[in-house]
């Protein structure tokens, strides 16, 4: 059987560590050439490197995504390095370290730096990419929401949750606007997954403990667990999915 994703090209942002890496991982082996745009130039090339060792191709590049500047050269970049792109996976977000807190105790650059990165940067990473998809008139974007908006471990993490509730938004607002040239937007919605951010979080085993309690599925999300969603979005097996966002929480919330 051949790979799904063979021959096409896919920017996967924040692939250096946790969710995004995951995805990077499978999407390499699913025969999909890879642009890895990461905050940490460092982890990038690091992801690389184990791509192209299990004989994948992959380019790191060092993208702050809430820059503009930024975003319009990783375009650049995938143009230079693949000549077309035909999958973005919009991963990248602030979620390291934050630790749960009352609704009332975040600063306002906290607000500011998370949405900076999680709203707008997807934004950013939309506009710059969506030219160059709308030029062959296919593409596949991939948003990476949360669960935590329907949830109420969401007034602990307020301005996070708000963020990604957003990307709801956008999600369906692009999905509108895109759709009529071909291009594909979904997102995913994970649960609390057990990725090197989640883990390192205050509390995180409490947080386990309760997160399994209110799933259907009761063990603990891995970040592996969202890979095959993310593949079958990025596939032509989806070319008339649109609009939607998938939660993959192991039945938390259920609509």
């Amino acid at each position: 059987m051949s790979p799904v994703l063979k021959d096409k090209v896919a920017i996967i942002t924040g692939a250096g560590r946790g969710i995004g890496r995951a995805f990077a991982l499978r999407f390499a082996e699913e025969g999909a050439r890879l642009l890895l745009p990461d905050i940490s130039l460092e982890r990038a090339e690091d992801a690389v490197k184990e791509i192209r060792a299990k004989g994948g191709e992959a380019v790191a590049t060092e993208t702050d995504i809430s820059d503009e500047k930024a975003t319009k050269n990783m375009a650049e970049t995938v143009m230079k390095e693949y000549g077309k792109v035909d999958i973005l996976i919009n991963n990248a977000a602030i979620w390291y370290g934050l630790d749960s807190r009352p609704w009332d105790a975040w600063t306002v650059e906290e607000w500011d730096r998370i949405f900076a990165v999680n709203v707008r940067g997807t934004w950013l990473c939309c506009k710059a990419i969506a030219p160059l998809m709308l030029k062959k008139a296919s593409g596949k974007i991939i948003n990476v929401a949360s669960g935590i908006p329907m949830v109420p471990a969401a007034q602990l993490q307020l301005p996070y949750a708000c963020s990604k509730g957003t990307v709801y938004t956008l999600t369906h607002a692009l999905a509108r606007s895109l759709g009529p040239s071909g291009i594909n937007v979904n997102a995913i919605a994970p649960g609390y997954t057990a990725s090197e951010a989640s883990l390192r979080q205050k509390g995180s085993e409490k947080g386990f403990e309760l997160s399994i309690l209110g799933q259907s599925l009761h063990r603990r999300e891995e970040p592996v667990d969202l890979v095959g969603t993310a593949v079958f979005l990025a596939s032509k097996d989806a070319d008339f999915i649109t609009g939607q966002v998938i939660y993959v929480d192991g039945g938390t919330v259920m609509l």
